[in-house]
C-alpha cells in the first residue's frame, strides 16, 4: 500500500463530471506488419495481458481515506478484469479523419470509475479513409488518470506494451499478482494520525530547502539575470471560463526536420521554443477569426519533469511548471520566435533559481478534505469567470522514440496526445514526437472551440509562415548600420537623409534585437 503525494491527490479532488482528470494518447497502427498480416482483438487482449507486470499502473486502484481526512492510497486490485479495461469499437463508414476526431473527443469526455485501476485502452477499427495512412489501420485511444502518471511516466507505460520489432504475441505469458485486501478503517485512521504528527517536521524541511532558492532568485533579479516583467496575470480569453462536459480533439502533424530548420535560424532557440511559437501563431490566427484576440500576449503553462533517473517507474506526478508568454500580440513570426525564446529562457532561469523540485514538495501539505471541497465549490460557483487567469493554455511536450514501435505486431505510424481541461483553462496542447514527425494535438471544450478543424488549420499555417519567413528585421538592419558613416562625407543635401536614417533603426530596434542572436538580446532583457 502506497500513499499518493499531495500533487497526485489533487487530480483526484479536481475530478468532476465536467472535468475528468485523465491524460492519454492516440496511436495509429498498421496491422499489415503483424505475423499473418492482421491483428485480431483477442491478439490484443493476449498481448496486453502478457505485459501487465511491466507497469504498476495497470493493476493498482485507489482507496480513499474516510471523509478524505488524508490523501488516498494505491493497492493492487484483487478483482482485476482485463476486458473491462481493453475495449473494442469501430468507426462508421467512410472512416475518415473527422470521424476519428469526434470519437476520440467522446471517449476522452467520459470520466473513469475511480474504484477500479485508472486506465482504459479503446481499440478503434475502421480507419479506412484518412489521408497519409494505409487502409485497414486501427487506433489505440489510451486513457490513464493523471493521479497515476505524468507525461514522462506515461512514456514508461507506453514502453510496457510496445516492442521495437513485430514479434508474435506470446500467449503463454500470463503474469499474475496477488491482490491486496482493502485496509481496515482503523488502519487508515491510524496512518492519518501518524502523518499529522510528522507533517510539521516535513514542512520545516521543505521550508529550509526553499530559503536558499528564494535568496538565489533575489540575487539573480537584482543582477539582471532574471526579469519579473512577465510575472503578471494572463488576459481573459474565450478559453478561460467554466468548462462543459463536452470535448473536442484534433491534431496537426508536422515534419520534425522542418521544425529543427526553423530552430536553427535563431541562435540558442530550441525545438520547444519553435513549438510554443507555432501554438502562439495558431492561437493568434484562430482568435482573430473569432474577433476575440486580446491585446496582451497569451500565456502558456509548460510542465517540467523533475523525475530523477531512479524514479522513472515511480507512480504519480513528479513535475513542476514554467509560464511562457506566447507572443500572440506579435504579427511577424520570426519576431515572435525571438520573443518566445527570451521568455522561455527567463522563465527557466526563474524556475531553476527557486528549485523546480522544491515547488512540488509543497503540494504534499494541501489539506485533503479542504482541497476536495474547494475544487467542487470553485467549479459549482463558476469562480473561474470572476478573475483573470494565471495562464491561458497548457503546452506539454513529451519526447517520443526515434525508432519504429510495434503493438501486438502492428507498426505504429502516428502518435498523438490528449489531456485534461478544467475551469479557467479550456485548452491543452499535447506535443508528441515520434520518428520523423512531431504532432501538436489539442483537447478543448466544445463550447469554447466549436470549430476545432479551424484551429488545427491555424497551427499548420503558423508553421508554414515560420518555415518560409525571412528575417526582415535582421536583413534591413545590417545595410542601415553600414550606411551610417557614408552620408557624413557627402554633400549638404545628404546629411538630411543621414539624420532621418538613424530614426528608422531606433524605431525598429526592439524588432531587430528580438530577431538577433542571444548575444545582442541580453542587454534588452536586463532593462
Amino acid at each position: 500500500m502506497e500513499q499518493l503525494s499531495g500533487q497526485d491527490a489533487s487530480f483526484v479532488y479536481l475530478d468532476t463530471p465536467n472535468t475528468p482528470m485523465h491524460i492519454g494518447s492516440v496511436g495509429i497502427y498498421d496491422p499489415s506488419t503483424a505475423p499473418g498480416g492482421f491483428v485480431r482483438f483477442k491478439d490484443i487482449l493476449a498481448h496486453v495481458e502478457s505485459r501487465l507486470d511491466k507497469a504498476r499502473s495497470f493493476r493498482q486502484k485507489l482507496v480513499r481515506v474516510p471523509f478524505d481526512l488524508d490523501h488516498p492510497y494505491w493497492i493492487d486490485d484483487p478483482n482485476f478484469d482485463l476486458e473491462y479495461h481493453v475495449r473494442h469499437i469501430a468507426l462508421p463508414q467512410p472512416g475518415d479523419w473527422r470521424q476519428l476526431c469526434i470519437q476520440v473527443a467522446r471517449l476522452h469526455a467520459r470520466g473513469m470509475d475511480l474504484s477500479k485501476p485508472l486506465w482504459e485502452f479503446n481499440i478503434v477499427e475502421g480507419l479506412d479513409n484518412i489521408e497519409g495512412l494505409p487502409k485497414g489501420c486501427f487506433a489505440l485511444v489510451a486513457k490513464v488518470h493523471h493521479a497515476a502518471i505524468d507525461g514522462m511516466s506515461g512514456v514508461e507505460l507506453s514502453a510496457a506494451v510496445h516492442d521495437i520489432e513485430p514479434v508474435p504475441v506470446d500467449r503463454s505469458a500470463k503474469p499474475k499478482w496477488k491482490g491486496e485486501n482493502e485496509p481496515a478503517v482503523t488502519e487508515m485512521l491510524m496512518r492519518t494520525w501518524m502523518n499529522s504528527v510528522t507533517q510539521p517536521v516535513r514542512f520545516a524541511k521543505t521550508l529550509a530547502q526553499t530559503v536558499p532558492g528564494a535568496a538565489r532568485l533575489i540575487r539573480e533579479v537584482a543582477g539582471g539575470d532574471v526579469s519579473l516583467k512577465g510575472a503578471k496575470m494572463a488576459p481573459q480569453t474565450i478559453l478561460n471560463g467554466k468548462v462543459s462536459p463536452h470535448r473536442v480533439w484534433d491534431s496537426t502533424v508536422l515534419p520534425l526536420a522542418g521544425v529543427r530548420a526553423i530552430k536553427d535560424r535563431i541562435e540558442g532557440a530550441t525545438v520547444n521554443d519553435v513549438i510554443l511559437t507555432i501554438i502562439g501563431g495558431g492561437l493568434r490566427k484562430y482568435l482573430q477569426q473569432r474577433k476575440a484576440l486580446p491585446k496582451a500576449s497569451l500565456t502558456a503553462m509548460a510542465p517540467i519533469s523533475v523525475r530523477a533517473d531512479g524514479e522513472k517507474e515511480a507512480l504519480g506526478n513528479l513535475v513542476s511548471a514554467m509560464l511562457v508568454q506566447l507572443g500572440t500580440h506579435i504579427e511577424d513570426p520570426m519576431e515572435r520566435l525571438a520573443f518566445v525564446r527570451k521568455e522561455a529562457v527567463n522563465s527557466k532561469a526563474m524556475t531553476n533559481a527557486v528549485g523546480a523540485r522544491t515547488l512540488t514538495e509543497y503540494s504534499q501539505f494541501i489539506p485533503s478534505g479542504l482541497a476536495g471541497l474547494g475544487a467542487r465549490l470553485y467549479s459549482r460557483l463558476g469562480v473561474s469567470n470572476l478573475h483573470s487567469p494565471v495562464f491561458n493554455v497548457v503546452a506539454t511536450n513529451v519526447p517520443g522514440p526515434r525508432v519504429p514501435l510495434y503493438f501486438a505486431g502492428a507498426k505504429m505510424v502516428r502518435m498523438m496526445g490528449t489531456g485534461p481541461i478544467f475551469d479557467g483553462m479550456g485548452m491543452i496542447n499535447a506535443i508528441y514526437s515520434y520518428g520523423p514527425d512531431i504532432a501538436i494535438s489539442f483537447t478543448s471544450d466544445r463550447d469554447m472551440i466549436p470549430d476545432p478543424a479551424n484551429y488545427a488549420a491555424a497551427l499548420k499555417e503558423a508553421y508554414e509562415e515560420l518555415l518560409h519567413a525571412k528575417p526582415k528585421a535582421e536583413a534591413s538592419a545590417k545595410p542601415e548600420v553600414k550606411a551610417e558613416p557614408a552620408p557624413a562625407k557627402k554633400a549638404a543635401a545628404k546629411p538630411v537623409k543621414a539624420k532621418a536614417a538613424p530614426k528608422k533603426p531606433a524605431l525598429k530596434k526592439p524588432a531587430v534585437q528580438a530577431a538577433k542572436p542571444a548575444a545582442k538580446a541580453k542587454p534588452k532583457a536586463k532593462k
